[in-house]
């Protein structure tokens, strides 16, 4: 979407020949080179500090979206050493990952015009279901929302603008590796109010705004993306 229409674009993860080839669709449909993949464990503090230097060189940040997360690590055991472990690695995925980021990106964000924004997810506002591993996953995104709020009001003054965009069940994604089965996807639809999944374009509509110019007075904020799963609060 950035690329579209003509923003040069850095895409982070671990999995590099995946950011390759997405960089090259993403050119390709773009008819530019616009699209740049660095490859990057963003639970590395080194990783981070790499991958931050990398960026500097391209220039000032506009945009900086944390997108990193995983699903659900179920514990290695019953234990409670195996309960942390789990925990934290989640908490790694999910929280710690846009944490480093964004602290190693500050310093080269637009003043004023910046945009950060932390996605998070509908169970961050719900609440886990399921065994209390489970639970991690709502817990560790929740996360997310009281650190954002926190930056919204730090980074006000300098013009730049902080939310959080939580979406409810979005297909096609590959998150749940295979286990959206047609009985799990029909149950999500039902949660809705407008009777289907969202697809990755509600969420790059929904990013669009929130980082344009016009959405300078919108900071500080949980955005639901949800077909009404759930409702505001």
């Amino acid at each position: 979407m950035f690329a579209g229409r003509g923003d040069r674009v850095v895409i982070v993860g671990r999995r590099v020949e995946l950011l390759r080839q997405a960089s090259e669709d993403i050119n390709r449909t773009a008819g530019a080179d616009l699209a740049i993949p660095v490859g990057a464990d963003l639970t590395d503090p080194a990783q981070v500090r790499r991958a931050a230097d990398l960026i500097a060189d391209l220039g000032e940040v506009g945009v900086l979206v944390n997108n990193a997360g995983a699903a659900v690590t179920p514990p290695a055991g019953d234990g409670l050493d195996a309960l942390a472990a789990s925990w934290r690695r989640d908490l790694d995925a999910s929280l710690l990952t846009a944490v480093l980021l964004t602290h190693a990106l500050l310093i080269m964000m637009s003043r004023p015009g910046g945009r950060l924004t932390m996605i998070s997810s509908a169970a961050a506002q719900r609440g886990g279901a399921g065994p209390h591993s489970a639970c991690s996953y709502a817990a560790v995104k929740a996360a997310l929302h009281g650190w954002a709020l926190g930056l919204a009001r730090q980074l006000g003054r300098d013009g730049i603008t902080v939310n959080v965009l939580a979406p409810g069940y979005i297909q096609d994604t590959g998150i749940f590796h295979g286990q959206d089965t047609p009985g799990f996807v029909a149950t999500k639809i039902a949660d809705t109010l407008v009777g289907r999944p969202g697809t990755p374009a509600d969420v790059a509509a929904a990013i669009s705004y929130i980082a344009s110019p016009e959405a300078g007075y919108l900071t500080g904020q949980i955005i639901g993306l949800n077909g009404g799963a759930v409702l505001g609060r």
